[in-house]
């Protein structure tokens, strides 16, 4: 038997007991006004929010606050006429000057601001991270209040990949300033759809 071979079958051998997990339904949060909260949460991280009753309304929204000369993605088809559609063939460097890619979200967290993205909404697993701009379509009905339910919910899916995505990158680390856009999308943009 090898070394490795030993400790790997004395650390099985050792294994603690087994415990139910803890009790955290005192971590329960109701939300008066979710959709407030999550505004709130992603406008101080940094990103932006509109609130729309349409999905049509993001057309009007786009040319106002983007370069539209430039290229946008989308996997809405519904979108398709002002942005193209990510295509799952296409190979993943082909996307590299993307300058907005409008995606939906599974659901949202108020506490965090984050979203929940899993690669069959986000077209191409490379799409949220290599833009310059990253938009995207959260439904009201689909916020959760915090991580402990976004845990939970997520608990039951069946998914490849999957990712939190909490507002446009940054970083405070370099000569304590905070720099948006340093490792990612330079900016977040989120349509809150009220159904």
């Amino acid at each position: 038997m090898s070394s490795r071979e030993s400790i790997l079958a004395a650390v099985k051998q050792n294994q603690p007991s087994l415990s139910p997990l803890p009790d955290i339904s005192m971590f329960k949060v109701s939300e008066v006004d979710i959709a407030l909260k999550y505004t709130d949460t992603f406008t101080g991280i940094g990103g932006q929010v509109f609130t729309l009753t349409l999905l049509d309304a993001i057309k009007e929204i786009i040319p106002v606050h983007f370069d539209i000369s430039k290229r946008m993605v989308t996997t809405l088809q519904e979108l398709s006429d002002i942005a193209e559609l990510i295509s799952l063939d296409a190979e993943p460097h082909s996307y590299d000057d993307v300058e907005l890619a409008i995606i939906k979200a599974r659901f949202a967290v108020a506490e965090n601001g984050a979203v929940w993205l899993t690669e069959d909404v986000m077209g191409q697993r490379i799409i949220p991270y290599i833009c310059q701009h990253l938009a995207v379509v959260v439904t009201e009905s689909s916020l959760v209040s915090t991580m402990h339910d976004a845990y939970a919910k997520i608990a039951s899916e069946d998914y490849g990949f999957g990712g939190f995505i909490g507002g446009p990158s940054k970083t405070a680390d370099i000569e304590q300033a905070l720099v948006l856009g340093a490792h990612g999308p330079l900016s977040m943009t989120v349509f809150l759809i009220k159904e």
